[in-house]
């Protein structure tokens, strides 16, 4: 397991930041071990197992190729992205993606893109079960 950031420095360094004047808003996605287990949640299964913890580990190399794309949308002028890895136990912290845009729309679909690639291109997780 990783140390995790401060979200109030994040923050700090991002309104520092020179890209800190075209940026109208902030949004931050902490994703977090969860026990209902991911099939029951995305696929509606029925099973009544729990989950203990999860295994998760990343490919840095892509996760840097995302954040590269993600500068590439319309609007978005600040992304940072911090991933846990190892054995996670439930409500442990996976994932904190921040993105910084000039507009509401442009930076939910921004998190939403982003988001959504790291976890169908660049991670690996496997659930524990209790």
């Amino acid at each position: 397991m990783k140390d995790k950031p401060s979200i109030e420095k994040w923050m700090a360094e991002a309104k520092s930041h020179e890209s800190a004047a075209k940026c109208g808003m902030y949004l931050l996605h902490n994703g977090t071990v969860r026990v209902t287990p991911r099939a029951k949640v995305r696929e509606g299964s029925l099973s009544d197992k729990e989950v203990k913890s999860l295994v998760f580990f990343y490919n840095e190399e892509k996760l840097n190729e995302i954040i590269d794309d993600g500068y590439k949308l319309e609007g978005i002028y600040y992304i940072r992205a911090w991933l846990n890895e190892g054995e996670l136990e439930a409500g442990e912290d996976i994932m904190y993606v921040l993105i910084g845009g000039d507009i509401r729309p442009r930076v939910i679909t921004a998190l939403d893109y982003i988001v959504g690639r790291i976890k169908n291109e660049c991670v690996v997780e496997k659930e524990i079960y209790v």
